[in-house]
């Protein structure tokens, strides 16, 4: 765990930054660190073992960024979260091998990708039931191929209870087959992949302070998802190699690159909130955590004396609501919310002992609670390196992109 020291020394290394650049009037100001962000790569590809990284761009939103990490050997294509992000990182050749995470029915980006020759050789569409084949089929113009993947869940299923993320009604080898034939028999698709992400296991803290009980039940379920799921992988597996071969097997995430890698089924694994680090992913026994993102808001009020009110600061993150999908304020150390107004739209009160040290006009550092979503709310990111920015750059939102 990053120790207050640490979280001083990066106040102070983020305060030399600002003055030296003077940031547009504006929050809330987005920071990158740079080295950071490059030991987190490398990290994600040691774990990986040999095995190439699909950066999850969901989890990133920063073309600037996406392009750093797939400049790192082991890393190898995108993960895209909806299919006119992967349209546009094909347009402009951010990746050329680009696999969808989820299923799409948008009938205008179906209807641009099979117009396109090079994009429907890039882009690789999530599918878990035929109804996504035939809005393909409505909109095509022409007889390009269209790459297809099978989403098979991998959540645990154990006494009759589904433990994971609700992701696919494709479960078992039975249900991967029915798919697989009828995909095959359809004029107009080919069958590359299989996707299998068991976000109970890459997802799910599992050494959380002061939960040590809830930590232990968490492992537990860990291990008994990576059992299950590796003979199902590899049951599906002897199960479609008698119809085609497969180019890909994607699994994991940020938080299981070490369990899933083994699995020899898999052939690829994807990442994305490793590369930033977001609060969520502080209690992890399988990485240490090396936090890259940033966002700074200004003080803005001093209340009382042990009271200092930032401007904003309430980026909620997704999931099911509770403190947890809070920004955590960070840097300086011995900063935290209050239980009566959290963090807010446009202001939000901070104590504890280093609030009584800030003075209006400083800025106080948070994390996100998750990766990606921070840069929903700022149209650039300052990237660090050492006590300087070496650059500003866009996020999709800078970009006017709303993916």
């Amino acid at each position: 765990m990053t120790s207050d020291t640490e979280r001083d020394g990066l106040a102070s290394r983020l305060e030399r930054a600002v003055a030296a650049a003077s940031p547009a009037p504006g929050t809330p100001v987005a920071v990158v660190d740079l080295d950071a962000f490059d030991a987190n790569a490398v990290d994600l590809v040691r774990r990986a073992a040999g095995k190439p990284v699909r950066v999850a761009s969901k989890s990133v939103r920063v073309p600037a960024l996406l392009r750093r990490a797939l400049a790192i050997d082991g890393f190898h294509g995108v993960l895209a979260y909806t299919l006119a992000e992967a349209l546009w990182l094909q347009g402009e050749r951010v990746a050329s091998d680009i696999l969808m995470a989820y299923p799409t029915v948008d009938r205008p980006a179906l209807a641009a990708l099979t117009a396109s020759p090079a994009a429907s050789r890039a882009i690789t569409l999530m599918v878990d039931d035929p109804a996504h084949l035939d809005v393909v089929d409505e909109v095509r113009s022409t007889d390009h191929p269209v790459r297809v993947a099978i989403d098979v869940d991998a959540g645990l299923l154990i006494g009759g209870r589904h433990v994971g993320p609700k992701r696919s009604p494709v479960h078992d080898p039975h249900s991967v087959v029915a798919l697989a034939r009828h995909i095959l028999g359809r004029p107009g698709f080919d069958l590359v992949g299989v996707m299998t992400y068991e976000g109970q296991v890459a997802g799910v803290p599992d050494a959380a302070p002061g939960q040590r009980a809830r930590s232990l039940v968490v492992r537990r379920i860990k291990a008994a998802s990576l059992t299950q799921l590796e003979t199902r992988r590899r049951e599906i597996a002897r199960a479609i190699s008698g119809l085609t071969e497969l180019e890909l097997w994607n699994a994991g995430g940020s938080g299981s690159v070490d369990d899933t890698t083994r699995d020899p089924v898999v052939t690829e694994v994807a990442a994305g909130s490793g590369l930033l680090v977001p609060a969520l992913f502080d209690h992890y026994r399988s990485f240490t955590p090396r936090p890259a993102a940033f966002f700074g808001v200004p003080v803005v009020r001093r209340p009382t004396a042990g009271i200092a009110t930032v401007h904003g600061g309430g980026l909620v993150a997704s999931g099911p609501a509770g403190r947890d999908r809070l920004p955590l304020p960070w840097a300086p150390s011995g900063l935290h919310l209050t239980r009566l107004e959290g963090a807010g739209e446009v202001q939000t009160p901070l104590a504890g002992p280093a609030a009584a040290r800030l003075s209006i006009g400083d800025l106080v550092w948070f994390r996100h609670a998750k990766s990606g979503e921070l840069f929903e709310h700022t149209n650039t990111v300052y990237l660090l390196r050492g006590d300087r920015f070496v650059d500003e750059v866009p996020t999709y939102r800078g970009l006017g992109l709303a993916f």
